[in-house]
Order: structure tokens, then sequence, then C-alpha cells
């Protein structure tokens, strides 16, 4: 997030972490634990490495993610997890998760869930 913007509401600062493509499914995925690049891939198929990693290091920039090094690997690898700031959000995004498949009924929008199990989960 950049230091030099001016907010005038505080959402706005909030939709500013947030806003990107794949940002709300990348945390809201995480939520869970750690998980390794392979595996974020897995569970956002839609997203490009590329822009997956984009994603990824712009939520590290804001707070909302930390990167691991897993030192005892070789070759080394990274896993990617949640901060306590990200948690905190948490709430918020399973407020919107509900609010979006109940928009969709009420449309009658096509609504193709990745994975049931996890998206049925309570919010911790």
């Amino acid at each position: 997030m950049p230091d030099a913007r001016n907010y005038f509401c505080s959402i706005e600062v909030a939709l500013d972490c947030i806003s990107g493509k794949w940002k709300p499914a990348i945390v809201y995925r995480l939520k869970g634990g750690a998980l390794r690049f392979t595996e974020l891939h897995r569970q956002v198929p839609q997203a490009s490495r590329k822009v997956l990693t984009e994603q990824l290091r712009q939520l590290e920039a804001d707070g909302l993610v930390v990167r691991i090094a897993l030192d005892d690997e070789v070759p080394r690898g990274v896993c990617y997890d949640l901060t306590a700031v990200a948690q905190g959000l948490l709430p918020a995004l399973r407020l919107l998760h509900d609010w979006g498949i109940a928009h969709a009924q009420r449309q009658h929008l096509h609504l193709r869930l990745l994975d049931e199990r996890a998206d049925n989960e309570d919010a911790p």
C-alpha cells in the first residue's frame, strides 16, 4: 500500500489491501494454515503462476502474508501463511463469501465453487 496515498474512508484502506483479482481468494485459502506455492496454486488454479506470485508479493508488502523459508529442505522451499493482521480480516471475508453466495442465487448467477468443503467451513 503506497504511503503517499490519502484515504477518505477506512473501507478504502481495507479494499486497497485486498483489491486484486486473486487476493481475496489467496487470503481465504490460507485461512487453514501455511501452504507451499504449488499447493496454493492448486487451490487457485485460474491464476497464472506469474500473477499469483505478484499478488503474494503485494499481500506480503501490505503485511497480510508472510513468506516462510523452509531451510531444512534441499532445494530450499518456501511457504506462505497469514499474519495476525490478516487473521483479523477473515470474519469480513467470510461475510463477503456468504453475501456472494446469496447474491448469486438472487441474481441467478452460475457460481462454481472450487472446493465446496473448504468454502463451507466456519471462519476461524
